[in-house]
């Protein structure tokens, strides 16, 4: 993996386009749970974090769900700190059975569509009745397998982008709103 300081991720903050403020996030993540809670709120589903990237929508969102869930977690990668992804590595999970149950996969970003399909045709295995998939944002690019999310929080162009779960090469993920990547970094990646 390459080495990135803390000052040229600062760098990349400092330079980035802000997308969509915290505000924003927030107010999507709002509509993302009341829509959730309309639709899943009598199931008793399965609330699964995909980790790394979504673990900040997850946390965000399990407040406003204001029902009773169980809650897992998948590790499943193709990125791993980089900007391009790559084969399917699966690291942890999960841990709750989805037989017969409603299972929620929560996500930063549902760009080619790939990481998520293949935990969705998982989770279709072990069981699950149905498989709904939450995005925090979706990417406006075509998608190289046929997926789509059922909640979506925020549209974003086909640029790469980070905070609020995504990050630029293991870094920012902590940023305050969505970025994209200025155009003088792209060289670097």
């Amino acid at each position: 993996m390459e080495t990135v300081t803390p000052q040229h991720a600062w760098q990349v903050l400092q330079t980035a386009d802000c997308l969509y403020t915290e505000v924003q996030v927030e107010a999507a993540l709002d509509a993302m749970a009341n829509a959730i809670t309309a639709s899943l709120g009598q199931s008793n589903p399965v609330v699964v974090c995909l980790m790394t990237g979504g673990v900040v929508p997850f946390g965000k969102l399990l407040p406003r769900l204001n029902f009773p869930l169980q809650i897992d977690y998948v590790h499943a990668t193709r990125y791993r700190d980089k900007l391009h992804g790559s084969d399917l590595e699966w690291r942890a999970g999960p841990f709750v059975s989805a037989r017969n149950r409603a299972v929620l996969l929560v996500d930063d970003i549902l760009d080619a569509g790939e990481t998520l399909a293949a935990i969705e045709k998982f989770y279709l295995g072990q069981g699950a009745r149905r498989v709904y998939k939450a995005v925090l944002t979706i990417k406006d690019r075509p998608r190289s397998v046929p997926i789509a999310a059922d909640f979506i929080g925020l549209e974003v162009p086909d640029r790469y982008v980070f905070g609020y779960g995504m990050d630029y090469k293991g870094y920012l993920r902590n940023a305050p709103g969505i970025y994209a990547l200025a155009e003088s970094f792209k060289a670097d990646s």
